[in-house]
C-alpha cells in the first residue's frame, strides 16, 4: 500500500498493480516459465534480498522505480505476514501490455502465502520483453482467517440483522443495528469506509483487532440510533461492482443505503445522517449535497486537500521516515509521481480521486457538520480538518464543529508519534479507538438527531 499511505493509499497502490490487470490476451505463451521465474524471484523477497530482487525486475521498472523505494515498499508489503512458510499456485493467467508499458508477453501470477502472523493472496505480474521473464508488478493482499462475527453482544439493548442494499449491478451486505427499546421511529446512521476494501466493521487482516465501525454501532445503538454499516463493493458478503468504480460509484452505494433505510419502518426517513471516515469523508459531503433530507454529517479524518495533493504529501512523508533526504528523495518523488501517473491513465478510481477537490462540495452542505480529527495523523493532517471547518461556515452554514483529538491518528487510536505505515499500525498496543472520542461522536449525534 491501502509511500504506504494505508486507507486512502490503498487503493492507489493497488491502482499501480492494475496497469497490468487487464482482461485476457489470446497469445500464446509460456506461462509455466513465467511460473518458475516468479517463484524464484518470490524466494529472493522471501529471503530479504531485496537489491538481488531489484536487479531481477524489468529494466523499465529499475528505471521507475530506486532501488530505496523497492526495498521499502517490499518490507511494509510483507511485515503484516512474517515469515513466509509456504506458497502455493493460484493460478497463472496472460494479459495484454499495459498502457504505456513495452510490449512483449505479460504473466499475472496468483500465489497462496503463508506466514508466521497471516496468510495472503501475492500477486506477481511477470514481463518478458528482454527475452527473459521479469517481474513488473507485485502486490500483497492479507486474508482474513474466518468470517467476522456481526451479531450484537450477548445482553446488548440493540439488535443486529443481516440486511443487503441492491442497486445497479451490484448487492452490498451489511448489518442494521436496532435499538430494542423503541417508541415510534428511531433516528439512523449509514457509515462510510475509507479506500482499500473493507468489511462493514471497517477491518483489515493487516491490522488484527482494529474494528472501528463495530464500536461505533455499538456505541450509538446504545444510545437510540440505528446504525446501517455495509460490506464495501466486492468484499466480504457484497457481490458485484460497479461498471466504473471511482468514488463517485461509492456515493451510488450511500444514497443506496440511505433510501433503504428510509423505507424501513423502525427508522425515522427524516432523521438520518452519515458518517464517513478518511475517504468516506469525501463521501458522505457528496451525498449530504444532493439530498437535501439528510439530518447531519460527520467527518472522520476527511481530507481538504485534492487526491493528487494528499498522495504527494503521504509520499514524501513515507520516503522521509525511510531516511531519504536530498537527492535521492527527489529521485524517488518524481519516479513515484511518473508511476502513479501512468496508474491514473488507465484507473477510472485514481484519476478521479486524484482530481476531486473536496471544498467546493463542502461549501454545498447546509446540515450540521461535526469534523474529527486526530492531532497526529499522518495521512490526513490536522490542517485540514480547521480547512474544512473554515470553508463550510464561510459558505453560510452555521452548524459547524470541529474536534481535533490529541495523540490520535488517522484511524482514531492512541498514537503519541502518529503513523502512515500498516505494520506500525498492527504493531500498535491498543486497537480500540477511546471511549472518549466514540462519546463526543454519540453526543453530538443525539443532539442532532432529537
Amino acid at each position: 500500500m491501502n509511500g504506504n499511505g494505508f486507507r486512502l493509499a490503498a487503493r492507489a497502490a493497488a491502482a499501480v498493480m492494475a496497469l497490468a490487470l487487464a482482461a485476457p490476451a489470446a497469445a500464446q505463451v509460456d506461462t509455466a516459465a513465467a511460473v518458475r521465474a516468479a517463484t524464484a524471484w518470490a524466494q529472493l523477497v522471501d529471503a530479504g534480498r531485496y537489491e538481488e530482487s531489484w536487479n531481477a525486475a524489468a529494466p523499465s521498472v529499475r528505471e521507475r522505480v530506486p532501488l530505496a523505494t523497492w526495498t521499502a515498499s517490499l518490507q511494509r508489503a510483507r511485515a503484516p505476514l512474517g515469515a513466509v512458510s509456504a506458497r502455493t499456485l493460484q493460478s497463472a493467467s496472460v494479459l495484454p501490455a499495459p498502457q504505456g508499458a513495452p510490449a512483449g508477453d505479460y504473466v499475472r501470477i496468483l500465489f497462496a502465502l503463508t506466514g508466521a502472523n497471516a496468510g495472503a493472496t501475492e500477486t506477481v505480474v511477470m514481463a518478458r520483453d528482454t527475452g527473459a521473464w521479469h517481474p513488473a508488478g507485485y502486490f500483497v493482499a492479507p486474508r482474513a482467517a474466518e468470517r467476522p462475527d456481526y451479531s450484537a453482544p450477548a445482553g446488548a439493548p440493540y439488535t443486529a440483522e443481516e440486511v443487503t442494499v441492491t442497486l445497479a449491478g451490484r448487492t452490498l451486505a451489511g448489518t442494521l443495528t436496532l435499538p430494542s427499546a423503541r417508541q415510534g421511529r428511531v433516528p439512523a446512521v449509514v457509515l462510510i469506509s475509507g479506500s482499500g476494501p473493507q468489511d462493514r466493521d471497517g477491518a483489515s487482516p493487516m491490522i488484527p483487532g482494529y474494528r472501528m465501525f463495530r464500536q461505533v454501532a455499538d456505541t450509538l445503538s446504545r444510545r437510540g440510533i440505528a446504525v446501517l454499516r455495509l460490506d464495501d463493493q466486492g468484499t466480504g458478503g457484497s457481490r458485484g461492482v460497479a461498471q466504473t468504480v471511482t468514488t463517485e460509484s461509492f456515493a451510488e452505494d450511500v444514497a443506496a443505503a440511505v433510501a433503504f433505510l428510509r423505507g424501513r419502518a423502525e427508522v425515522d426517513p427524516a432523521r438520518i445522517a452519515l458518517a464517513g471516515h478518511s475517504e468516506g469523508g469525501m463521501v458522505a459531503p457528496m451525498v449530504a449535497a444532493s439530498d437535501a433530507r439528510i439530518r447531519a454529517v460527520v467527518l472522520m479524518a476527511g481530507p481538504s486537500w485534492t487526491g493528487r495533493r494528499v498522495l504527494d504529501y503521504q509520499n514524501r512523508n513515507g520516503l522521509m521516515a525511510e531516511g531519504l533526504r536530498g537527492a535521492a528523495l527527489d529521485s524517488a518523488l518524481a519516479a513515484s509521481a511518473v508511476q502513479r501517473d501512468s496508474a491514473a491513465a488507465a484507473v477510472p478510481w485514481l484519476r478521479w480521486f486524484m482530481d476531486h477537490d473536496p471544498l467546493p462540495v463542502a461549501r454545498r452542505v447546509r446540515v450540521p457538520v461535526l469534523v474529527m480529527q486526530g492531532a497526529t495523523d499522518r495521512q490526513v493532517t490536522a490542517e485540514q480538518a480547521a480547512e474544512l471547518g473554515a470553508a463550510m461556515r464561510a459558505a453560510g452554514n452555521r452548524d459547524v464543529t470541529v474536534r481535533v483529538f490529541p495523540a490520535t491518528n488517522h484511524l482514531f487510536l492512541r498514537d503519541a508519534e502518529g503513523t502512515a505505515d500498516v505494520a506500525r499500525y498492527a504493531a500498535l498496543p491498543d486497537k480500540q479507538v477511546p471511549p472518549e472520542i466514540l462519546g463526543v461522536l454519540a453526543d453530538w449525534l443525539v443532539s442532532r438527531l432529537r
